[in-house]
């Protein structure tokens, strides 16, 4: 039986097969593209049924594996017992939800059932049009002002959530007339039609925990009944083969992983975060000519630059350094005439679309963030509060430090703490090393050496430090790891000394032999700096490769994670299938550079001429190596060369020019001497000779493991799943015997019959 098109595109549960599969437990990596292709479909058909509102990564997933049915039904013949769904009220105080949470509203008569699609920080209103005190940017959940926290051992957050009361079609919702009645008495809801509460967190590190790792927890604790119902199209139990916990968790954290795959990367979409947008909603409210219409949102992209840039020139000296923090909530609620398009979940949307404009605004005029009329640099500094908290500053220069400004540094709030931790997120690492030194014959360079391998971007949170750093050669050879100055500051206690921790890493898609995954390392302090020594780097950890390190506060435990590409690519022969730093990797993976030693030595004139450009030359971003012509022979044999090593040079140059190793080009040099490229007018031209890393990509096997890709007509399996049937039409005794053994299978303790209306289809295999 092959699965039609419009089954294929349209998923209704309970009569095609489960959207879900065991393959998705893995990962969108292990997911057969016409699976994904399936998921996608449905995914954003769900978007568009859901009234124009943003659907989150978790609400997602509620769709795919609680059977959403498009039309208006949603989640009316769902596996759910209601009254067990957690409970709020209006400014009550209540354990906190993620967003995803199925919950009931109280009302003192009719409660509400809704779906909780967006939440953000709410704390004590700011000041009208957007600016908002600092320290709130980027501030945990038990931060009461400037620099300062709560005692409290449980922390209270103050949150704004926003439910959507269709998603259990038309028998669970009540009137609109008594809706709009709750929000003008503003008794169950506010006068948007949402819910204030006091977010009570177990503890402080459970409010940082993202979004997924909160929703799986939620998951198994609080909405663990609906979950492991016998009722869902396909339960986790059947997907995994195993009702363990720690395989359930792991089997949810693998299929989000996949449902956010396919609800952010298909083209029908945007994405801000974790919610998405349908594209089409984007360019209708872009249309929009009044209220938050696209002259709005110009004017909050202007006033971002406006609100620090100076206006005035100083009749002596330069402006002083300005500040400005605007929080996208606010700046909406104080457009004229707005207030109707911020109700319900047109909220939640208005919020996306903003934070989205500003997003294309730095994206496509702005250099990382960086005005160059007016020099104010524009950063996103806080995604949750407020729906998004921006930060602007002038002089934007002085912050140059090449971070990511879309990624959250909450620098707000770390300004508030004592000055003598340091405070910059993303500032230069000062125990990041320079580039090793190659050997003698390359110290004498005549090209200005740029700085490589620096600080990708650096997260502080309450609970961990974060940072992403290119592994190097002098790493590899020395077995050694230097640490962030912010976690040498955690070990300050300590003082100069040393003491053993556990270093964990994690290589996705590689192979690491069990002494290298978990390895007992020594922390190493010097004043200010901290390094791991006693790595045991595993035999493709190159020069460039991307690490992602890890230190929970307080813990002698780091961990360091690489990231796997899509698709591997081959460079000079070497195949690499993650991610790195192809300046660090042209620089330090030269001929004669090793894990076992750093020399010219011993190679011949090709591999020599190889590596004095790569190690001499100007490097670009993607790793390319421009060198003076020129310096090429004493770069490459450190003194004056003799005539016939002069024709070796120049026939091993011909040679790989030919075989394009190598490539020529045109500079000019400067009246300082120094080569530029491309030549600069008015400057004499020089001839210069390139390296080019030209990353060729490998596709990977089509044979690559469990849940890879089958060919054309292969066999897969179809799980046992519930499926609704025509009016009139009864289950057999076989399917009620059949679902009965699927009950115990998955552990249902009772409710053994099937639902009316229902029969049961057994696992069975089909073709594609």
């Amino acid at each position: 039986m092959t699965t039609s098109t419009a089954e294929a595109d349209d998923w209704q549960p309970y009569v095609g097969d489960p959207v879900l599969t065991p393959a998705m437990t893995g990962g969108h990596r292990n997911t057969p593209d016409e699976e994904m292709h399936r998921l996608r479909s449905y995914l954003e058909a769900v978007v568009n049924d859901r009234r124009g509102g943003p659907v989150h990564t978790a609400v997602a997933f509620n769709a795919a594996y609680f059977g959403y049915e498009l039309g208006g039904e949603g989640y009316g013949n769902g596996a759910f017992d209601i009254e067990t769904f957690p409970r709020l009220t209006l400014n009550g105080e209540a354990p906190a939800l993620p967003v995803g949470a199925l919950t009931r509203i109280e009302t003192g008569s009719d409660p509400l059932f809704a779906e909780i699609i967006y939440k953000e920080g709410c704390r004590p209103a700011p000041s009208d049009g957007g600016d908002v005190p600092a320290w709130t940017s980027g501030a945990p959940a038990d931060a009461e002002g400037p620099g300062v926290r709560s005692s409290a051992a449980s922390p209270v957050r103050r949150e704004l959530l926003v439910p959507d009361f269709t998603v259990f079609g038309p028998g669970l919702q009540l009137p609109e007339t008594k809706h709009k009645r709750f929000r003008d008495r503003q008794k169950w809801l506010n006068k948007d039609g949402h819910v204030v509460v006091g977010a009570r967190y177990s503890c402080a590190d459970d409010a940082d925990l993202d979004d997924t790792a909160a929703f799986v927890r939620h998951l198994l604790t609080r909405q663990r009944e609906s979950l492991l119902s016998a009722l869902v199209p396909v339960s986790v139990v059947q997907l995994t083969g195993s009702g363990r916990e720690e395989r359930l968790e792991d089997a949810l954290t693998g299929l989000l992983d996949t449902v956010a795959h396919a609800l952010h990367a298909g083209d029908a979409l945007r994405s801000w975060g974790h919610y998405a947008l349908a594209r089409t909603r984007i360019a209708a409210g872009l249309r929009h000519e009044g209220p938050l219409g696209e002259v709005d949102l110009c004017d909050l992209t202007g006033s971002l630059e406006r609100s620090t840039a100076p206006t005035v020139r100083r009749r002596h000296g330069i402006p002083g350094p300005r500040t400005a923090y605007t929080a996208v909530g606010p700046w909406l609620r104080a457009r004229n005439g707005a207030e109707g398009l911020l109700a319900g979940v047109e909220y939640a949307a208005s919020v996306c679309r903003t934070n989205l404009a500003v997003t294309d605004f730095l994206r496509g005029d702005t250099d990382e963030g960086l005005r160059s009329g007016s020099g104010v640099r524009i950063t996103l500094d806080d995604a949750f509060e407020y729906g998004g908290i921006w930060r602007s500053h002038h002089p934007g220069e002085e912050e140059a430090d090449g971070s990511d400004p879309l990624l959250p540094a909450g620098r707000g709030w770390l300004d508030t703490l004592s000055p003598t931790e340091p405070a910059e997120a993303g500032a230069p690492d000062p125990g990041a090393e320079p580039a090793a030194e190659p050997d003698a014959a390359i110290a004498e360079q005549p090209l200005p050496v740029e700085q490589i391998g620096a600080l990708e971007y650096l997260r502080v949170a309450d609970s961990e430090i974060s940072w992403q750093v290119p592994l190097r050669l002098a790493h590899v050879m020395d077995g050694r790891f230097p640490l962030n100055p912010r976690v040498a500051y955690g070990f300050q206690w300590l003082g100069a000394g040393s003491l053993p921790v556990r270093l964990e890493l994690s290589h996705p898609g590689g192979t690491l032999e069990a002494s290298e995954e978990v390895q007992q390392v020594t922390l190493e302090l010097s004043g200010e700096s901290g390094v791991l020594r006693g790595v045991e780097w595993p035999i493709d950890f190159i020069p460039g490769l991307h690490l992602r390190a890890q230190w929970h506060r307080g813990g002698t435990v780091f961990q360091l994670t690489t990231v796997e590409l899509e698709e591997p690519v081959e460079v000079d022969g070497r195949l690499i299938g993650h991610r790195y730093d192809p300046q660090v990797l042209t620089r330090e993976d030269a001929p004669g550079s090793g894990r076992d030693g750093d020399s010219g030595d011993g190679l011949d004139t090709r591999k020599l001429v190889l590596r004095a450009v790569r190690r001499l030359g100007r490097l670009t971003p993607d790793g390319h190596a421009l060198l003076d012509r020129s310096v090429l022979p004493t770069g490459v044999y450190a003194t004056a060369p003799a005539l016939r090593q002069i024709t070796e040079l120049e026939a091993a140059v011909a040679e790989l020019i030919d075989r394009r190793s190598l490539y020529e080009a045109v500079g000019s040099r400067g009246a300082d001497g120094q080569p530029h490229h491309p030549a600069r007018e008015g400057e004499t031209s020089i001839p210069l000779i390139g390296y080019t890393p030209n990353p060729v990509v490998r596709p990977r096997s089509a044979t690559r493991g469990p849940g890879s890709v089958q060919p054309l007509g292969a066999e897969y399996f179809v799980h046992g799943f519930l499926r609704r049937l025509p009016p009139g039409s009864m289950p057999t005794d076989a399917q009620r015997a059949a679902y009965r053994e699927h009950c115990r299978l998955v552990g249902k303790a009772d409710g053994w019959e099937l639902p009316h209306r229902y029969t049961f289809v057994t696992a069975h295999s089909r073709r594609r």
